[in-house]
């Protein structure tokens, strides 16, 4: 819903390595601002706030920036695009706002959520996500938290493919060029063999 996520942010004069480490040492980050007309605009947000509002939004809700500018503002509609994080605290060090069009598709990638239990479980199968996230196309305010699945019924071997998905309203898959699969049951003697691979893992490390 538009309005529901507010990030007040504001417009970032200095660049370089000297001026984002000042930056995040008072707590906060270096972001940027862009869009398919190519507007790009250097910004700086809370750490803290920006953070509170990842937590409830992640990269499938609009945000609204509202950007200061010394004495002026103005408000943009953004999805958070990418965040670059630290490999070892994993706290965020930079982030990219993409500039969208209310009125016009954009391309995401939308997390697949199985639900259910598959059948094949019952005779020691294991259900395997081949891709956690699904390609699609919608506009900015139909972009799904995750895609649901229901995998009851898949049973020993069955796999579940990109063209048997039940896509939200408004939402369509991006062209693929192949029927891929998304997840599927496998049987218990590849469930033993990646148990075994896992364990020698382990051991060597």
């Amino acid at each position: 819903m538009v309005g529901e996520f507010v990030l007040e942010v504001e417009k970032r004069e200095g660049k370089g390595k000297s001026v984002t480490r000042k930056l995040r040492a008072k707590g906060y980050l270096p972001a940027v601002y862009y869009n398919s007309k190519g507007e790009n605009i250097s910004l700086t947000v809370k750490r803290s706030s920006f953070e509170k509002m990842y937590s409830k939004v992640h990269k499938s809700k609009i945000v609204d920036l509202n950007i200061k500018n010394g004495g002026g503002e103005e408000k943009k509609y953004a999805l958070i695009w990418d965040v670059q994080r630290d490999p070892v605290k994993n706290f965020a060090l930079h982030v990219d706002f993409l500039g969208v069009d209310l009125s016009e598709e954009v391309y995401v990638e939308v997390k697949v959520e199985p639900v259910g239990v598959p059948k094949g479980e019952e005779r020691g199968g294991r259900l395997s996500i081949f891709r956690e996230v699904i390609p699609v196309v919608c506009l900015p305010t139909a972009i799904p938290e995750k895609i649901e699945v229901d995998v009851s019924s898949l049973d020993i071997n069955d796999n579940l493919h990109v063209n048997d998905l039940v896509l939200p309203e408004g939402v369509r898959l991006d062209s693929v060029e192949e029927n891929f699969a998304v997840l599927g049951v496998e049987p218990p003697e590849r469930v033993e063999e990646t148990e075994e691979e896992e364990a020698e893992t382990g051991e060597e490390e």
